[in-house]
């Protein structure tokens, strides 16, 4: 009798899995180098705004910024390389960056 070789199919979506996962691990890493700062400001009428800065390439700042307005239930924008948050969130914000994996220095 014959033995037969038997070798695992490997399709377009395999690759494309593993693909993905190398890039989500990059990402982790990415967040891992970078040192974001975070300070309070105090805009028109004594309205207090949390600064998010420091952010480089490879961040996604739109959804993140999303992500914390959502999580805080408030409103804020981004700008070139930075998250504004109406008002006073530094130790949430601190927390929730941490837990993303992001080094961050207040």
């Amino acid at each position: 009798m014959w033995s037969r070789d038997v070798h695992p199919v490997v399709t377009d979506e395999d690759s494309l899995d593993d693909l993905l996962d190398e890039l989500e691990s990059h990402g982790d890493l990415t967040a891992a180098e970078q040192v974001v700062t975070i300070r309070m400001d105090e805009r028109r009428y004594g309205k207090a705004m949390t600064i998010v800065e420091g952010f480089e390439g490879g961040v996604d700042v739109k959804s993140l910024a999303s992500e914390l307005k959502r999580t805080l239930g408030t409103g804020g924008t981004t700008d070139a390389d930075g998250i504004e948050l109406q008002g006073d969130h530094a130790e949430q914000v601190a927390k929730l960056l941490r837990e993303r994996g992001f080094a961050v220095d207040e």
